[in-house]
């Protein structure tokens, strides 16, 4: 893949697959909790910790988003830079309502 081509994150990938595996390995935790009946307080408080792990890799692709895929297109100007605004917004307010 040449480098215009590639992702923000393409340079973290490694280890944001690391973190989401080791997110899906909470999620089977999670889903075993409620298989075995457990308290409901701690299923809530592993569905919180789960949930705030998907956060920071959300904030961590926004991040890598804004700094190489945002930025490239300002650089470039014209009606992509203003699409990639837009679309940064969008993910911005998506994960605020969230």
């Amino acid at each position: 893949m040449d480098e215009a081509a590639q992702h923000g994150y393409s340079h973290a990938k490694d280890a944001h697959l690391k973190r989401l595996r080791r997110i899906e390995g909470q999620v089977r935790g999670l889903q075993r909790m409620v298989d075995e009946d457990q308290y409901c307080i701690d299923v809530l408080t592993q569905v919180s910790a789960a949930t705030k792990a998907l956060q920071q890799v959300a904030l961590g692709l926004l991040e890598e988003h804004l700094a190489h895929c945002v930025v490239d297109a300002a650089r470039r100007g014209g009606p992509e830079a203003d699409e990639k605004v837009r679309e940064a917004s969008a993910a911005i307010a998506r994960l605020v309502r969230s």
